[in-house]
């Protein structure tokens, strides 16, 4: 096991360098302490001895990278969490999108597509079923080839269930999917609404332009800097009058940007008034 502070900055910086420079995906802006809690956790799970080891594996095997990648990035996730947000979405966002004769979504950081599918069901239930699509990415190609198939261990389903009774939701959720031994497949007409797609919010560019653009628990990994960037690539990809959604987390306050939105409730949903 390494300890945490055995991984210096120095050892850090060179690693994050490999990183990029070999295979292009800059992590140099994410949170150092989280990073470090991460490589350790690398170290632990896949029985490195020294961080020497771990840094040698990264560049002398590329198979390793999505290995890498996969435990570097977050992907904690469920359907309908924090039901008092999709709550806040069902109304007081929906009645505003429901205006727009077509509306897309954007759903950034989605890692195994639980989020996209719950505003899919949203959507549904808004009768907007077939006025939206939803462009749900990720910067890990491993999470987003699971999102893909809309399979979610069977087991999950309770849990899932209960967010969606609490975020407002009136109908029985197991309509929803069908079980399948001891996964839960999702309906395709969902899927029918979502793109899945890589997108590295640290160096990619905005692709077009939202109603919608929902980011939750993502920011909370980057350093004030890359934060204050992200936020300006939703801002130049958020149509005049969209909303932003937030984690719980995560906020416009105190940033350049917050004269330009305004609440809806709470911090978690910001509307773009310039």
């Amino acid at each position: 096991m390494v300890e945490q502070d055995i991984i210096n900055d120095e050892d850090l910086d060179m690693l994050l360098e490999d990183v990029s420079s070999l295979y292009g995906y800059d992590f140099s802006q994410y949170s150092r302490a989280s990073l470090k809690r991460r490589l350790n956790r690398i170290c632990v799970i896949d029985k490195f001895t020294s961080f020497a080891e771990l840094r040698y594996t990264v560049i002398k095997k590329p198979d390793y990278l999505q290995r890498f990648i996969e435990e570097i990035t977050v992907n904690v996730t469920e359907m309908f969490r924090d039901p008092s947000f999709y709550k806040t979405l069902r109304e007081s966002v929906l009645p505003q999108l429901g205006t727009y004769p077509f509306i897309r979504i954007w759903v950034a950081g989605c890692s195994t597509g639980e989020e996209a599918y719950s505003i899919a069901i949203l959507l549904k239930e808004a009768n907007l079923h077939n006025r939206y699509l939803i462009y749900a990415t990720d910067i890990n190609p491993t999470v987003l080839e699971k999102a893909k198939k809309g399979m979610f261990p069977i087991g999950y389903m309770r849990q899932y269930s209960e967010n969606y009774n609490n975020s407002g939701g009136k109908k029985d959720f197991s309509q929803y999917y069908t079980a399948n031994y001891d996964v839960a497949k999702f309906d395709s007409d969902l899927k029918s609404k979502i793109i899945f797609s890589t997108h590295n919010l640290v160096s990619d560019r905005s692709f077009n332009e939202f109603q919608l653009i929902v980011c939750r628990n993502v920011l909370i990994y980057f350093d004030k800097e890359l934060q204050s960037k992200v936020l300006t690539l939703f801002d130049e990809s958020l149509e005049s009058l969209g909303f932003l959604a937030l984690g719980s987390k995560e906020t416009l306050r105190f940033s350049d940007l917050e004269k330009g939105y305004k609440q809806v409730v709470n911090d978690k949903i910001w509307r773009k008034i310039k």
